[in-house]
């Protein structure tokens, strides 16, 4: 048995088909009302299983409604989850920031599991909280006509694909998506962009390609579509019917190239609202390693008045 693939610190992959994962600090969640938000785990589908953490802030007026975010961690499709720290804190945080129920995703992992499950699990997360919205005491105040998708990373590009089966399934959607919003994006393509180029071979880019590797259908390649949305076969009809994007990008981050090509390839393709955010200084998911810096207090505002935007 030999290690075919490694992510220092986060993951190895042995010949035999052996994954081994190396979380980070985790946080469990906390009922602690002394704290400004709450969080609790759910099971969304235990067969799979796909699970989750809900986040709501304290002291909700007993008739308010709030809008609800559906959050999909990043990780290259191969490692991440709502119970890291980062994750936890820039969740929590967030929800009192913006005011909003957040329900974060654990989908099932490439390679044990390649795209499109990631897709799959995601997808049916807005089914479980249709479906839930009326027993889960921590989903008593979602409104469901105000539902927004994000995610980092792969995360980014989950949301995406989620926001189009949404849109595709027309009025089978169970919740009404108005926005979506991307951090950092992970996109690519057979073709790599200039900054790509420049720092081929880099531990970067390495690392990035490894991930596409193991996250990939078998024999595909990048040019798949859900690593290049240019190849993804979706009709006109739903592009106009698409909700309002953000995306934000990260200055030093080599993949900033990709969050600003989907932004122009989305609008060109008649989505309605699309706008480019950035944060010059910073790197790749920032929010996660520092989740109480200025710059993720910036991110995070700049999210909540993109959700005040289109609210009902």
């Amino acid at each position: 048995m030999s290690l075919i693939a490694e992510a220092p610190e986060f993951l190895q992959v042995f010949s035999d088909g052996t994954v081994k994962r190396f979380n980070p600090e985790i946080s469990p969640p906390s009922l602690d009302s002394s704290k400004k938000y709450k969080s609790k785990d759910i099971i969304i589908d235990s067969s799979k299983p796909i699970t989750g953490r809900i986040f709501i802030p304290n002291n909700i007026p007993p008739k308010k409604l709030l809008p609800l975010l559906v959050y999909f961690h990043g990780g290259g499709f191969c490692i991440g989850s709502t119970t890291w720290l980062g994750y936890h804190t820039f969740l929590g945080d967030f929800s009192v920031a913006s005011q909003s129920i957040v329900v974060s995703v654990d989908y099932r992992l490439a390679p044990e599991h390649r795209l499109p499950t990631a897709y799959v699990d995601c997808y049916s997360s807005l089914e479980w909280i249709y479906e839930n919205v009326k027993i889960e005491p921590f989903l008593r105040h979602a409104d469901l006509s105000n539902v927004f998708l994000s995610g980092d990373s792969a995360g980014g590009n989950i949301s995406h694909y989620v926001a189009v089966k949404a849109v595709q399934n027309n009025g089978f959607c169970p919740v009404k998506i108005k926005g979506v919003m991307l951090i950092h994006p992970y996109f690519g393509s057979e073709k790599r962009t200039e900054k790509e180029m420049e720092e081929e071979g880099f531990e970067e880019v390495r690392m990035n390609d490894m991930f596409w590797k193991l996250s990939l259908p078998e024999d595909s390649n990048r040019d798949f579509y859900g690593c290049n949305f240019e190849k993804d076969e979706v009709s006109e009809s739903i592009w106009l019917k698409f909700p309002a994007i953000e995306v934000y990008v990260a200055g030093k981050d080599f993949l900033k190239e990709r969050g600003v090509m989907y932004a122009e390839f989305v609008k060109k393709k008649g989505v309605k609202v699309v706008k480019v955010v950035e944060a010059e200084e910073e790197k790749h998911v920032f929010h996660v390693f520092y989740p109480e810096s200025d710059a993720t207090r910036l991110l995070q505002n700049q999210m909540s008045q993109f959700m005040e935007r289109y609210l009902n």
